[in-house]
């Protein structure tokens, strides 16, 4: 999808989410810098309840600037940020965790940033994936629209309840039948009972028994 509708509800999620999370990363960098931490040392200096080093002051101050960035622009560039963003947290905190006791610890972890890294990971995550990976979303999400071949806007008079069966009725190409009904036809004849005879189901073309 190349955007949300203007001002579509799930765009404020993904604003708000990112932003929220960015200004948090901003401020935990910049107050970095404000006590002059040595860059690369291993053991590092506790800033707001985590051990952070002039590297990771760094990193925290570019990835709150992107994401700050991306809740301005908003729509699907503020939700692919968050997506990403919490899957390189979720990595971050892995890494991290294996190499916290060696001399590769440049970014001065410890348990308590391991922790904070998985838990701004998932809500980025959550705030990023919120609204488009549901397996029940309604017929006026306007990516569960893309999916199924309808403009990201619902229109004047449109009926969602049939909107919504015609969907769930088959995945197929709309480009090809575009009220879906061939696979409405479908469930309906797989969900009806098959009219027997005494000897078994009628077979096509047959006569009828008077």
């Amino acid at each position: 999808m190349s955007g949300l509708p203007k001002n579509h509800k799930l765009g404020k999620v993904y604003r708000y989410g990112g932003g929220l999370t960015g200004t948090a990363l901003l401020a935990f960098g910049v107050l970095g810098f404000v006590n002059k931490l040595d860059f690369f040392s291993t053991s590092g200096k506790e800033i707001a309840g985590l051990s952070s080093n002039g590297a990771l002051s760094l990193i925290s101050v570019v990835v709150g600037v992107c994401l700050l960035g991306c809740a301005v622009v908003g729509g699907n560039t503020a939700s692919w940020a968050n997506s990403i963003f919490g899957w390189a947290f979720i990595l971050s905190g892995l890494v991290n965790l294996t190499i916290m006791r060696t001399d590769l610890n440049f970014l001065a972890f410890r348990m308590t940033n391991v922790i904070f890294s998985f838990v701004v990971g998932t809500a980025l995550i959550t705030f990023g994936m919120y609204g488009r990976v549901s397996g029940a979303l309604p017929p006026d999400n306007p990516y569960w629209r893309e999916r199924h071949g309808l403009p990201p806007e619902v229109q004047e008079g449109e009926d969602l309840e049939m909107e919504a069966l015609l969907g769930g009725a088959t995945d197929g190409d709309r480009g090809i039948d575009p009220q879906n009904m061939a696979g409405l036809a479908n469930r309906t004849e797989t969900t009806s009972p098959a009219p027997v005879l005494s000897g078994g189901p009628i077979l096509g073309g047959a006569p009828k028994q008077q």
